[in-house]
């Protein structure tokens, strides 16, 4: 594994949700808080900006070529060539206190997604998976929602509840989960976005735990990757073999740190041995 470096110091006031968009060669994430889609591409060192309708949790590929952002309030298809968002799927009227966050695209299309309460107070986030027009929701009852994302067999389906520092684990079986257990729990910072790499390794952002954290597909904590900052939101699997590693960071809640931690916001990136998954598309 290569040192973990700087690609762009964008001072995301609370960057998540990096994707690697195979098509364009590209990395997508957003800074929720700052109301931002950003676009990375890695050949030229090019970085492009877009401003969003609200708080925007996920920023993920479609089989059309848009991506499918996770506003406030509900869905919206995202035209890059265009720069428009457009809303198409409400999620959650009844609970205008909540924002989605994280978000996953499984191997058969479907996206799933969590929410969660803005002012991160009541545990009124919940579990949600949208596949061609049809939103269920599969979970509730979470603070702070993060991923989900599933075992490279498809059997297993991760979410946190991050406030309470927990990986939970669900059998999956055909977009249906069961089963409903603790898989890890994150001493050493809160756990926030997973990936998942090629081996069934979980990688997990660690907010306020300065790296990701690595998890054996049996729940064993099996090494860290230390970063420069000490809150990482995600870390998702980029480039043509997958073995480019992303990390978005913030600054939110540490905004007293930026003076000695000034790339706190930053996005990184880090070589590592075993390649992430190749990321799924939305069926539309």
């Amino acid at each position: 594994m290569s040192d973990v470096e700087l690609v762009w110091d964008v001072q995301a006031e609370l960057g998540e949700g990096p994707v690697w968009d195979a098509a364009r060669g590209v990395v997508w994430f957003v800074d929720i808080k700052g109301r931002k889609l950003h676009r990375y591409d890695p050949a030229t060192g090019g970085t492009r900006s877009w401003d969003t309708p609200d708080q925007t949790g996920f920023a993920l590929p479609a089989e059309d070529g848009s991506l499918i952002c996770g506003v406030r309030g509900g869905l919206h298809r995202f035209d890059p060539d265009r720069g428009d968002f457009s809303r198409f799927q409400p999620v959650e009227e009844d609970r205008p206190q909540n924002r989605l966050n994280d978000g996953y695209v499984a191997p058969d299309g479907a996206l799933w997604f969590g929410s969660m309460d803005d002012s991160e107070q009541r545990e009124t986030g919940a579990l949600y998976r949208w596949f061609r027009g049809d939103l269920t929701r599969h979970d509730d009852g979470y603070g702070v929602t993060n991923g989900p994302c599933l075992s490279p067999d498809g059997r297993t389906l991760y979410h946190h509840d991050t406030l309470k520092k927990t990986i939970l684990a669900f059998d999956h079986d055909e977009g249906a989960i069961s089963n409903r257990r603790v898989f890890a729990v994150t001493e050493d910072g809160y756990a926030d976005g997973p990936s998942m790499d090629a081996d069934g390794v979980l990688h997990v952002g660690l907010f306020n735990g300065w790296g990701v954290a690595r998890f054996s597909p049996q729940g064993e904590r099996i090494g860290k990757i230390t970063a420069p900052v000490q809150t990482v939101t995600k870390a998702a699997f980029g480039g043509a073999d997958l073995r480019d590693l992303y990390l978005t960071t913030a600054w939110l809640g540490n905004a007293d740190k930026r003076e000695v931690q000034p790339t706190l916001g930053g996005l990184f990136r880090v070589r590592v041995e075993t390649p992430g998954l190749p990321q799924n598309l939305i069926r539309l």
